[in-house]
């Protein structure tokens, strides 16, 4: 549905001034006084946002098996915190090194050095937001569809960054929307979503995650189908050097033209399961990198 006339935009929670503050204290600051600020700084932010640390508390209450003690959900705060200042401090120019893992890892380097353009698929969870930023750096022209929100200088920082091959396709007007994205599935560029959150997709469809079937959007396998594009998913975290960020690649999903729509859909619904399961055995490794701090994804209903 488009915004209606005179309804604010959506933000990012925080002042206006607030990301350029803290790019200007992480480079003036010296870390043993900017880390504690840091922290300081998340524990007014987890008092002021009272709607997100429910969010929190509910989704580690779900992968941690108990309720979270409050400074585990500080921790959470803190670790998207941590991640924010990465993308500021890559947005400003900062190099950002990539350690490919070696699961899935040969196939996808093949995979990235032909020319054929992909949908790339990722969730809110670590590093992954800055995986099609990366993607530009390997010479691929990339749209990423996103939501465009007030007070967001990270995206318009990454932006200027990477503008030679990456661009933007903006979820808010869903009728100008349509036409883009059919534009850029028809062009040589590749395009890049995030695959976790409902709110913006057509198509969804029900999956085991963190011990239910929930919903999660299967737009991605859609358009693959329709218009004979690969699919692949990447998953980032933190590496030991905080210059690097850890990179999983899915296996390749590629629709077999000869083969009908109901078939191929029921190979990609095993592929993107595959995925998810993956997906679960990261996020219970590492519960305080899910950056989804709303409501977890709903069950679906049973089937029949």
């Amino acid at each position: 549905m488009a915004m209606k006339p005179g309804r604010p935009a959506p933000r990012n929670p925080g002042p206006g001034w607030g990301y350029g503050f803290l790019l200007w204290a992480e480079r003036w600051w010296p870390r043993w006084i900017f880390r504690p600020g840091l922290m300081a700084g998340t524990w007014i932010g987890l008092a002021c946002m009272p709607v997100q640390r429910e969010h929190s508390r509910a989704y580690l209450t779900v992968v941690l098996g108990r309720p979270p003690r409050l400074v585990e959900i500080w921790r959470h705060f803190f670790c998207f915190a941590e991640f924010l200042m990465r993308k500021l401090c890559a947005g400003r120019g900062q190099p950002v090194y990539h350690q490919l893992e070696a699961e899935n890892g040969a196939a996808f380097e093949d995979f990235l050095r032909s020319d054929r353009p992909a949908l790339f698929g990722t969730f809110h969870f670590g590093c992954s937001d800055l995986l099609g930023y990366l993607l530009g750096e390997r010479g691929r022209k990339v749209s990423i569809l996103r939501l465009k929100v007030g007070n967001s200088d990270d995206t318009r920082l990454l932006e200027r960054r990477f503008s030679a091959n990456v661009s933007f396709l903006w979820v808010n007007d869903p009728a100008n929307l349509l036409f883009d994205l059919k534009a850029v599935l028809q062009s040589e560029a590749s395009l890049a979503l995030k695959c976790d959150r409902l709110e913006f997709s057509a198509r969804a469809e029900g999956f085991r995650f963190l011990g239910a079937r929930r919903l999660f959007p299967f737009t991605i396998y859609h358009l693959a189908v329709l218009f004979n594009r690969p699919v692949v998913f990447c998953t980032a975290w933190p590496g030991s050097d905080p210059a690097t960020i850890r990179v999983l690649a899915s296996p390749v999903f590629v629709p077999d033209p000869a083969r009908g729509t109901d078939e191929n859909l029921a190979a990609a619904r095993m592929h993107f399961q595959t995925v998810l399961a993956r997906l679960e055995t990261l996020v219970r490794q590492h519960p305080m990198l899910w950056f989804n701090f709303l409501p977890l994804n709903p069950e679906a209903a049973p089937a029949g």
